[in-house]
């Protein structure tokens, strides 16, 4: 240890001694470790070693070609078994990242983005939708709804989505939990990042969010990286895409 501490402060510039501690654990731990092995990006098609991403930091999150991370990895198996949502379709994607967007705009019949910020086809807020009812088959919101009003925002995308239309929601959950946490007290980023992992979220998602998804009137089915594709594609292990569907009203 102390040998690591001696090469980063040669290397590096001065460092507050938190951060100086987090380098050097994360480097011994990473030394640590067995020997990575070549995933295949299920996107891209390539085989290779992924690379760190994130924090706290995923070792082996995403593909060093396409730069897909595991959740777009475990939307393309959805999207591979599911092809009739998709295929032709009227897509709405709300914060799209292009690793999802260039998969899934040749599928689609009509691909739109939006986002709150300009630069986007549409420029809408998600807890007000400017779109008229049932005008889109499928709606793509990964990692969303912990950033905003997620029942003023799961309640317009079911608003605009027709009979049977599904959208697709990913977020951080933490299963081990209940109950959602939520503290309106928390506003200043720094204390964001520290009560909900990241400056600009308002929550952490426990096993409740399916009872969120359900009270604003959808049907909720669940889609797990699990099994043999986790290690073949290096996905999380037990992350979920929740599909939430609206169904037709009885006649």
């Amino acid at each position: 240890m102390a040998s690591v501490s001696r090469l980063l402060a040669h290397v590096l510039p001065p460092l507050p001694r938190w951060r100086a501690q987090v380098l050097v654990f994360t480097i011994r731990s990473l030394v640590e470790r067995a020997a990575p092995v070549e995933r295949n990006c299920n996107i891209c098609g390539r085989d290779d070693l992924f690379r760190p991403f994130g924090w706290p930091m995923r070792p082996e999150a995403m593909c060093p070609h396409c730069r897909s991370l595991e959740r777009h990895r475990l939307l393309k198996l959805w999207l591979d078994q599911n092809k009739g949502d998709v295929v032709g379709k009227r897509i709405l994607h709300f914060a799209p990242e292009t690793t999802v967007t260039n998969l899934v705009r040749p599928l689609a019949g009509k691909y739109v983005t939006t986002d709150i910020c300009p630069g986007y086809d549409l420029q809408l807020n998600i807890e007000k939708i400017d779109l008229p009812d049932s005008c889109y088959d499928l709606i793509l919101c990964s990692h969303v709804l912990e950033h905003v009003d997620d029942r003023a925002a799961l309640g317009e995308m079911r608003r605009i989505l027709t009979d049977n239309g599904v959208a697709l929601l990913m977020t951080p959950v933490i299963e081990g939990w209940s109950e959602t946490y939520e503290n309106p007290s928390v506003v200043a980023p720094d204390d964001r990042e520290i009560h909900f992992g990241q400056k600009d979220h308002v929550r952490y998602y426990g096993s409740n969010i399916r009872d969120r998804v359900r009270q604003a009137g959808f049907e909720i089915d669940e889609f797990t990286a699990e099994g043999s594709p986790v290690v073949m594609h290096g996905l999380m292990r037990g992350e979920k895409l929740f599909v939430a569907r609206r169904r037709a009203a009885a006649q």
